[in-house]
């Protein structure tokens, strides 16, 4: 296809470059910024608001709920956007209930209970640990969700913090604020207009930290995400393992508007998904230069589809012919003014025509794929007498771009009129939305960027003071960041690299406590990191678990009477070492036979025949020098 008349907007003409292929420079010029939202289960043994367990999963159930949303009126008289986007879903939501894990509270039938102390006590921990100022009260909100992850309708959530800083490199990433809130559904499926939950999960205590957004590139937004990742869990506070950490992540380029990147699972995903959700708004941005450049405003969108069924019934096009013989209806949407521009590449693999089949399948519920076709396509579709045919009912010419969907008449209905939204947004540009991230490192519609209008006061539930005097005691009982453990480190003489793994491991207590009982001659603060973090160290990494028995090893340790590969051992009384002459008969009785010419080789295969029986009573270094000696 001739595409000369973009050269307008060079952008849209050139391949997108790949992760890795652009500098901090290049992505200044797009005028990149991110943030995070990164949330995080707390390790508590009760829910937030009743008195169900946490932490219980399941895959059983006893009961199934079949619920419908609908929209309400925030405070203001309006309805957020994103609860009538849901809303025209017209899903269906059900809800596999087991007795052990779920109440009538989840359920909406019953009150909530008062907010779980130990829940709070920790989200103000770490609201602290962040550098924030803690709010003098806790007021419960409610934040309006209508996907049908909360039964209520509603998530209730409070602000425990806000303004605060940590360190990244040579700067502080800002901390907008962090709040307390109940952790939603686990999705089953959702197929067509059902959507199935498990409740298992629902109104488990989680914290969000929120960023601003301070991240100019898409590795730093990796980094800081692992900075927060790392603080929580030094914390001590909060669950780990699959699951029990999610983080949203906030991207925009110059031109453009917050785009939400939804559920990010891994951290290590965010590179990628943001390098490329920057590109795909740039191209959008692009587009829209581009209908500007060709005098085509949202007034020039007709909303309007036409009924073709009868024009393709009978095509030799596989999936519209089955789709019609199911019953299915098929209309068309001419997009005059479009010409070229479906096909530009937004994401890699993935061109603005994807735009159109994402709103179509999230809001019409169409989601058997393809489920449009585009009449300047290059993929054979309808046949060429065939589309003269349907721009003969739209009344275009044949170089305008006309979109054909098919499905049950209503959900058609719905189809068409998110097809005209979507071309009417792509005059004013990027539309705010929440994607989803897809497993290739690209981003897909979810729903409408909420706004102010779903969240409002809780009625249920009264202002919790914050007394000094509780606050205080949590402060003195405040757990050290990872940053602070990490300085520690270094003073106490433990090397840069080491230092940085045990302030963000879990055998950080176990390293402070014993750390005073060392003797620097012997058995120095490094060689102690050292072998804590060692992985074929038997002992668990806890002070409580395993106190006694490491200060009788670290003080054998320092005064020689023991060595550090005994205590890899797994020996509940770590050996001492042999005399050297005990050491040299065991040496001596080797077996030599067969040894390699080469040398080093040799002396590779001899110590490998030694140390089994020396390992943890003779010093390998002095080992490998009488090896070196015999060989020599």
């Amino acid at each position: 296809m001739d595409n000369s008349y973009l050269i307008s907007d060079s952008w849209l003409q050139q391949p997108l470059p790949l992760l890795g292929q652009l500098a901090p420079s290049d992505y200044a010029d797009l005028g990149f910024m991110c943030g995070l939202e990164v949330h995080q289960q707390l390790l508590t043994t009760r829910k937030l608001f009743c008195r169900c367990p946490s932490g219980l999963y399941s895959t059983d159930h006893h009961a199934e709920v079949l619920r419908h949303m609908r929209p309400t009126l925030s405070e203001m008289g309006e309805y957020d956007g994103t609860a009538l986007m849901e809303f025209k879903t017209r899903k269906e939501i059900i809800y596999l209930l087991n007795n052990a894990t779920v109440c009538t509270y989840e359920m909406d039938d019953a009150p909530p209970f008062e907010i779980d102390d130990l829940a709070l006590d920790r989200a103000v921990a770490i609201t602290m640990m962040l550098g924030c100022n803690v709010v003098g009260e806790i007021h419960i909100t409610r934040k309006q969700y209508l996907d049908g992850s909360i039964p209520t309708g509603f998530q209730r959530t409070a602000i425990t913090g806000t303004d605060g800083d940590v360190p990244f490199g040579d700067r502080q990433v800002h901390i907008r604020q962090v709040s307390i809130e109940e952790d939603s559904c686990r999705e089953v499926s959702d197929e067509g207009h059902v959507r199935t939950y498990r409740t298992d999960r629902l109104g488990m205590p989680l914290i969000e930290t929120v960023t601003d957004p301070d991240m100019k590139t898409p590795w730093e937004a990796m980094e800081v995400g692992q900075i927060l990742r790392r603080l929580a869990r030094a914390s001590g506070l909060v669950r780990t393992g699959a699951g029990a950490a999610r983080q949203d992540v906030n991207v925009s380029v110059t031109g453009g508007t917050r785009i939400e990147i939804k559920g990010v699972p891994s951290l290590r995903m965010i590179p990628r998904l943001t390098h490329n959700e920057a590109l795909r708004q740039r191209t959008l941005v692009g587009i829209r230069g581009e209908l500007i450049r060709r005098g085509i405003t949202a007034d020039d969108v007709q909303d309007q589809g036409h009924d073709v069924t009868p024009i393709v019934r009978g095509t030799d096009c596989r999936f519209i012919r089955r789709a019609v013989d199911k019953g299915a209806t098929v209309m068309a949407v001419p997009l005059p003014g479009f010409q070229g521009l479906l096909e530009v590449q937004t994401q890699p693999r993935t061109s603005f025509l994807k735009e159109f089949s994402d709103r179509i399948r999230v809001i019409a519920c169409i989601d058997e794929l393809p489920n449009l076709a585009l009449s300047t396509q290059d993929v054979p579709t309808l046949s060429s007498r065939e589309w003269e045919r349907v721009a003969k009912v739209c009344d275009v010419g044949p170089d305008v771009p006309i979109l054909v969907v098919w499905g049950a008449q209503k959900d058609v209905l719905t189809a068409v009129g998110e097809v005209a939204i979507r071309a009417r947004e792509a005059t004013a540009g990027i539309p705010n939305e929440t994607r989803q991230a897809l497993e290739d490192g690209t981003t897909g519609f979810e729903r409408v960027l909420p706004g102010a209008d779903r969240m409002y006061p809780d009625t249920d539930l009264p202002p919790i003071a914050l007394a000094d005097a509780r606050v205080d005691a949590l402060r003195a009982d405040l757990p050290s960041t990872p940053w602070e453990r990490t300085a520690r480190a270094r003073e106490l003489g433990v090397g840069e690299d080491l230092a940085e793994r045990l302030g963000r491991h879990r055998a950080w207590d176990l390293f402070d406590h014993l750390s005073g009982r060392l003797d620097a001659g012997r058995f120095t603060a490094h060689r102690l990191a050292s072998l804590l973090l060692d992985r074929s160290c038997p002992r668990p990494a806890s002070l409580r678990a395993a106190g006694p028995w490491w200060e009788t090893v670290v003080d054998a340790l320092a005064a020689g009477e023991i060595l550090p590969a005994a205590v890899w051992s797994g020996e509940e009384d770590p050996a001492r070492p042999l005399a050297e002459a005990e050491s040299r008969e065991i040496y001596a009785a080797a077996d030599r036979d067969g040894l390699p010419t080469d040398r080093a080789l040799a002396e590779h295969v001899l110590m490998g025949r030694i140390m089994p029986q020396l390992r943890g009573r003779a010093d390998g270094a002095a080992v490998r020098t009488w090896v070196k000696e015999e060989l020599a």
